[in-house]
């Protein structure tokens, strides 16, 4: 993988010295480091907008090679729009600029932005621009035999106007790298075909990502521990499939430090791990099905998240736990009307096989009380249904504790990385009655993303709990296709609040 460096410096636009210099255009051209650009090149930027070659769209670009009156090799302009920054349109404008920028021989691009106006802080500014900077080198194609070469941009500088501000700028391009390799971690195993990331392969990346880092341990149940303990419920799941299934629990100690044995009161991630869903007996229409590989999103984003917290070492305590399996047909699976023990003691009768997501949450749900838990949290692409009152725009998010829902929507709000509350009201509980069992693992056609979290939240009864429900966020289909890496962003910036850096 790719790992950009990031870095400030101070210095006078004029003189400086780099393959390329991307300067940022505000609406009215009236900032002083245009001017001083322009003065520099006897005009030339006043002439390029006049003529029209220099476009005020947001994100327009225009590149000019040894440029006159100036040190660098290269010169990338990029406009803001016509109007003052907002969050988005400022994300937007980065992503083109650096796409420019990628498209060139360039290995390090110094970025003004100057005269932007925006009331977006500094800090959050260099957060962006490293996040998105790393994110843009991901590449999706290592199984192409005719792939392009790899981007020559390996150095990322935002270039300060005054000297001060260089220890926080320098945070802030920190924090973004470092969120952007952990959104790249979990894009490469969404992307990942299910041939290769299996339940195993996931362990084996888990115990990997645990011997990078002193603050992190690993310890991975195979099929046998999970019957001794009584994960009848997940291991339902699995039955028609030939790959074992893989229980991962790591252990974050950012807090409690490296010695200890075990972490205090953690923030507890569990990450949906389905490495490829056929839907199993009740089986998924052909069209599509490929997409399933990306039925691990949830389990991607925890060990993303994780990435990121250990390279920024947050004071925090996290365990990250994954039920990992593959759903499959064939003579053992599991059939609808069937009826499994959780490890909780509930029992539960399948109705529908390709509800399989919630089988192997409720599991790994009642695991992570052993953990005395201060919050709990899973993150899913449990449901159809979510992609359809949602779209692709917001995760469906749902919570036991209004204070923690209320908490995640303002870090969602403060990422980027959108989340929609949904209701868990008494009601939509009632649809999951069975005749047989304590209940059935589907509520009927309606709500379905609510009764999902309903089952789930019936496993949570000793803990504060949410629920993210990322099938609509954790991927993009079409000729986009590909994993998204959210909702890294989301719970990063959760982390970051409950650390209070």
């Amino acid at each position: 993988m790719n790992i950009m460096d990031f870095s400030s410096k101070h210095s006078r636009i004029t003189t400086l010295k780099t393959p390329c210099l991307v300067l940022a255009v505000g609406h009215d051209s009236n900032g002083a480091t245009f001017k001083a650009v322009d003065e520099a090149s006897g005009g030339q930027l006043t002439r390029l907008r006049k003529n029209g070659d220099f476009k005020t769209d947001n994100g327009a670009t225009l590149l000019l090679h040894q440029p006159q009156g100036l040190a660098c090799e290269r010169l990338l302009l990029v406009s803001s729009g016509k109007k003052p920054l907002d969050a988005q349109n400022f994300s937007k404008m980065l992503q083109r600029a650096l796409k420019a920028v990628i498209a060139t021989p360039a290995t390090e691009a110094v970025f003004c932005l100057d005269d932007l106006q925006t009331e977006l802080s500094m800090d959050w500014q260099a957060t962006q621009l490293a996040r998105c900077a790393g994110e843009s080198v991901y590449r999706p194609d290592r199984f192409q035999s005719d792939r392009p070469p790899a981007a020559k941009l390996k150095k990322v500088v935002w270039l300060l106007a005054e000297s001060g501000h260089r220890t926080a700028v320098d945070a802030a391009l920190a924090l973004g790298g470092a969120l952007a390799e952990g959104i790249n971690v979990c894009r490469e195993l969404g992307d990942l075909p299910g041939n290769i990331c299996t339940p195993t392969y996931l362990a084996d990346q888990a115990k990997a990502l645990a011997a990078s880092s002193p603050l992190l341990s690993c310890t991975v149940l195979d099929e046998k521990k999970m019957r001794e303990l009584g994960m009848g419920a997940l291991l339902s799941v699995s039955a028609g499939s030939e790959q074992p299934p893989r229980f991962i629990v790591l252990q974050y100690r950012g807090k409690s430090g490296a010695r200890k044995r075990s972490v205090a009161n953690p923030t507890v991630l569990v990450g949906k791990g389905v490495t490829f869903d056929s839907g199993g007996i009740s089986i998924k229409p052909g069209a599509g099905m490929d997409e399933m590989k990306y039925d691990m999103c949830g389990a991607a984003s925890v060990l993303g998240t994780l990435t990121t917290l250990a390279k920024l070492e947050l004071p925090v305590d996290v365990v990250g736990i994954v039920p990992a399996v593959e759903n499959l047909p064939d003579g053992r699976a599991t059939k609808p009307g069937d009826i499994v023990t959780s490890l909780s003691g509930q029992t539960i009768e399948i109705l529908n096989t390709d509800a399989e997501g919630r089988l192997i949450l409720c599991d790994a749900l009642t695991y992570a009380g052993r953990f005395k838990p201060a919050t709990v949290i899973d993150i899913a692409t449990l449901t159809g249904a979510c992609v359809v009152a949602l779209g692709s725009h917001a995760s469906g998010l749902m919570a036991n504790d209004q204070a923690l829902a209320d908490d995640l929507l303002a870090a969602s709000l403060a990422s980027g990385d959108r989340a929609w509350q949904l209701p868990l009201w008494p009601e939509y509980d009632e649809q999951l009655k069975s005749n047989f069992a304590d209940m059935a693992n589907v509520g009927g056609k309606g709500a379905g993303t609510i009764t999902a979290a309903c089952f789930l939240e019936r496993f949570c009864k000793d803990y504060r709990w949410a629920h993210l429900d990322i099938a609509g966020t954790a991927w993009n289909s079409g000729t986009a296709k590909g994993s998204t890496g959210r909702p890294v962003p989301l719970l990063v910036e959760y982390l970051r609040r409950v650390a209070q850096v």
